[in-house]
C-alpha cells in the first residue's frame, strides 16, 4: 500500500503505507485512508508530527527497514517532504488530504 499526500502548495508526497500511516498518527488527525486536514488546522498537524518526531530517536528505523542490503532510513529523514508539504500549506492555507 502506497500513501500520497497532497496539497495545492506543494509536490504530491508517496509513502510506504506504513511509514505513512506512522505519519499520520504523528499528526493525530485520524488514520483513515483517504482523508484530510482543513487548511486551519495544518499548522496543528505540523506540530504535532514535530512532537512525535522528537520522541523517536534518529537511529530507530522505519517499519519494514531490516533488509541488510540496503542502507536505513530514519523516520526523520523519511519525514523531512511531509514536513515541507505542511510548511507550504501554512503559507499558503491551504488543505493537505491523502489517499
Amino acid at each position: 500500500m502506497l500513501i500520497t499526500f497532497k496539497s495545492r502548495a506543494y509536490a504530491n508526497i508517496t509513502m510506504f503505507g506504513d511509514v505513512g500511516l506512522k505519519m499520520l498518527e504523528m499528526m493525530a488527525f485520524g488514520t483513515a485512508v483517504p482523508g484530510a486536514i482543513s487548511a486551519a488546522d495544518v499548522a496543528q498537524a505540523l506540530d504535532n508530527l514535530e512532537q512525535g518526531l522528537s520522541t523517536v530517536p534518529h537511529q530507530l528505523q522505519a517499519a519494514g527497514a531490516e533488509d541488510e542490503d540496503q542502507p536505513s532510513t530514519s523516520l526523520h529523514v523519511r519525514a523531512l517532504p511531509l514536513l515541507e508539504l505542511l510548511q507550504a500549506a501554512i503559507a499558503d492555507e491551504s488543505a493537505v488530504r491523502w489517499e
